[in-house]
């Protein structure tokens, strides 16, 4: 695992490139779906961290005018607002909801969010090294999920941005947001959108000094100007309690020797 990919970023520690060990594990097909979030929270009565802390990060282009002047941006990041009332029923903010979008990921989810999604399902999150594992597909240290080339022969595999990111998205992929969980076709082990579309959490800390969780696979945000992090290789954090319009997971399990 790993990459010594000269586009890699060596400060999110993505190499060097070693072998590691891993046991026979189970992983989702693809990340866990507004429906199926929607079952868990019925049966739980759940609230996300979002709802309690009564905001999350919206991309601010998917934000309503009005909402969008009085929500705040970071300074370091004005392409995000915090807006308030925005949950993952709710993922632009109050108004929106994701009546036609119960086949794409849940979104707004915390780390402390999966992880009781997970109890309640009898899984666990995927430790980096599964999910780079699975995310390869069986090849050899490609850079993606289904080779090299970013497009090859012109076909989009992936959901990122397209164009002048933030200013201007073609969506020649079809999506300006996120996009059904099994878009696009799966890797060479049936693994769909380890690539772009959201974020995914990962068990691990991301690093023994930082209080950071792991984060894999890229989003619909991701460009090869500032965040080429769709790679398979590539890396981030978060702290537990974050939560944005961008970040969901998928959940795997042990799988016992027979």
């Amino acid at each position: 695992m790993g990459t010594e990919d000269e586009d890699g970023f060596s400060e999110d520690r993505e190499g060097p490139v070693r072998e590691v060990c891993v046991d026979a594990f189970a992983i989702d097909a693809h990340a866990v779906t507004n429906a199926r979030f929607a079952e868990f929270v019925d049966a739980t009565g759940y609230r996300t961290e979002a709802e309690k802390f009564g905001w999350t990060y919206v991309f601010a282009r998917f934000v309503p005018g009005e909402l969008r002047k009085t929500s705040p941006r970071p300074q370091q990041t004005p392409w995000w607002c915090g807006v308030s009332g925005a949950y993952w029923r709710a993922p632009e903010g109050p108004g929106s909801s994701v009546e036609q979008r119960w086949d794409h990921p849940a979104v707004h989810v915390s780390w402390h969010d999966a992880v009781a999604y997970c109890r309640w399902a009898g899984r666990r999150l995927p430790t980096e090294v599964e999910w780079e594992y699975a995310a390869r597909g069986g090849l050899d240290q490609a850079r993606y999920p289904w080779g090299d080339e970013l497009i090859p022969g012109g076909e989009h595999r992936c959901n990122i941005w397209q164009g002048k990111f933030p200013v201007r998205n073609t969506e020649e992929d079809g999506y300006a947001g996120t996009a059904p969980v099994d878009a696009f076709e799966p890797n060479g082990f049936g693994l769909y959108n380890v690539s772009g579309n959201v974020w995914e959490w990962c068990a691990d800390w991301f690093d023994p000094a930082r209080s950071g969780r792991s984060m894999r696979g890229g989003s619909y945000l991701c460009h090869d100007s500032y965040c080429n992090r769709y790679r398979v290789a590539a890396r981030t954090a978060n702290t537990p309690d974050s939560s944005s319009g961008n970040l969901g997971f998928r959940t795997a399990a042990d799988v016992s020797p027979r």
